[in-house]
């Protein structure tokens, strides 16, 4: 069965052209640009280049327009809320009426990402829902492990949580090529695991909830500098290299070589 990069240097005969889209602190997009400077540092230059920042909020809650401007990049928002608000339509995406209107707001963002020729988007904490395709997004889940009907056991806004209750002695974030559903795109990469440590006995802190959403927190903050922040720019770099490959069947590949557990690096 053939294979296809995600993206081809030699082909294409130029980087990888980004778009980072954001919701509100940015942190894995600054680590995308903080690679792509090392990268400009050490090498002379980057197999990727971030373009813009798109947010999804035009508050002060999201850091883009300041992270653009240090980066000298430019910066476009769009605010989902007001978009809504103003159409008086849901925000929901279960109905056809809310999955319709999540298109109309998408079709800002695609007039960008076509007059700016992007090749792949990268969700940094997005966090509205997205119908445009070629995206990598980044999800403090394991997403190598399935339950007993083989799908993917912890997905959604509550993934680190879901793998402490259920008794998990570690946490590892992911990357994954977006599709339309919520975290079921193939598979990327795993990150290096963080180990799960707990106040209480967990049956003790099942009774607590609250203190069992503390501790969540708590490990989802430290999942970001060991998992997310180091994963997520390294596939963009993967990807850049032309090292990501998918055959027919959006099964992932790795110089090659299938890595149907998501690639890990030592």
């Amino acid at each position: 069965m053939p294979i296809t990069p995600i993206f081809s240097p030699a082909e294409k005969g130029r980087p990888l052209k980004v778009a980072g889209f954001m919701s509100g602190s940015g942190t894995n997009i600054l680590k995308l640009l903080d690679l792509q400077k090392s990268l400009e540092s050490e090498d002379g230059n980057s197999p990727f280049k971030v373009l813009f920042l798109f947010s999804d909020r035009s508050d002060g809650a999201c850091a883009g327009e300041r992270i653009a401007c240090e980066a000298g990049i430019p910066y476009f928002s769009h605010d989902i809320r007001a978009f809504h608000r103003l159409r008086g339509i849901p925000r929901s995406v279960s109905s056809p009426q809310g999955l319709q209107a999540r298109k109309g707001f998408d079709e800002v963002a695609l007039k960008l990402v076509t007059a700016f020729d992007i090749d792949v988007i990268a969700l940094g904490g997005y966090m509205s829902f997205i119908t445009l395709g070629r995206c990598v997004n980044v999800h403090p889940g394991n997403l190598s492990l399935l339950d007993a009907e083989g799908k993917r056991k912890y997905v959604g806004d509550h993934a680190v949580l879901d793998a402490i209750a259920a008794g998990e002695t570690e946490l590892r974030s992911s990357t994954l090529w977006t599709d339309q559903g919520v975290d079921t795109g193939p598979l990327l990469m795993v990150s290096a695991p963080l180990p799960v440590t707990l106040p209480l006995p967990l049956e003790s802190l099942m009774k607590e909830r609250d203190n069992l959403h503390q501790v969540a927190n708590e490990h989802q903050e430290r999942l970001k500098e060991i998992g997310d922040w180091k994963i997520f720019p390294r596939t963009f770099e993967l990807i850049a290299r032309g090292r990501f490959a998918l055959d027919e069947k959006n099964r992932v590949y790795l110089d090659g070589r299938p890595v149907p557990q998501g690639y890990r690096e030592q």
